[in-house]
């Protein structure tokens, strides 16, 4: 299982953050498992007030996530799911995605959680969506990675202050 050695984060004093949901809408089931594990886990940590964009498909993911993160958003979180068929497509949407999206967040400095699955099937997909019975809960991982980064780079003072 991918998540096996995933590290246990404990994220505190975030409640003020301004964070924003991206989420595909390709692959109906998977997204919604994939949201409702985000917005649990924003809730948990005392954010009630996300913002939540819903966007065609994966390909729309980096541009939205570069709009907001220009919008003064200090956490954007991206949501797909891309599933492989029997062309590259799989391949060039994935490795676009994957990289717009690191882009996104190197560019800005705007932690940008990545929950985008990227599998062979879509079973894999339901065990990484956090449905019931899923072996792993991807959208909740990816606010809590984005938000724990959030936290970490607001701590971090400049030289001389």
């Amino acid at each position: 299982m991918s998540g096996k050695g995933a590290p246990q984060l404990s994220v505190k004093n975030c409640q003020d953050l301004r964070v924003a949901v991206i989420a595909a809408q390709w692959h109906e089931k998977v997204m919604d498992g994939l949201v409702d594990g985000a917005l649990r886990a924003l809730h948990e940590l005392g954010i009630d007030e996300p913002t939540l964009l819903r966007v065609p498909g994966s390909w729309e993911l980096p541009v939205a996530a570069r709009v907001l993160a220009g919008r003064g958003y200090h956490a954007v979180v991206a949501l797909g799911v891309v599933i492989r068929g029997g062309t590259p497509h799989f391949d060039y949407v994935c490795q676009g995605v994957t990289q717009g999206l690191t882009q996104v967040s190197v560019d800005t400095g705007v932690p940008v959680g990545f929950g985008v699955l990227t599998c062979d099937t879509e079973e894999q997909a339901l065990d990484r969506a956090g449905l019931e019975g899923s072996a792993e809960d991807k959208g909740h991982e990816a606010v809590t990675a984005a938000v724990s980064t959030a936290v970490l780079l607001r701590s971090v003072t400049h030289p001389g202050q």
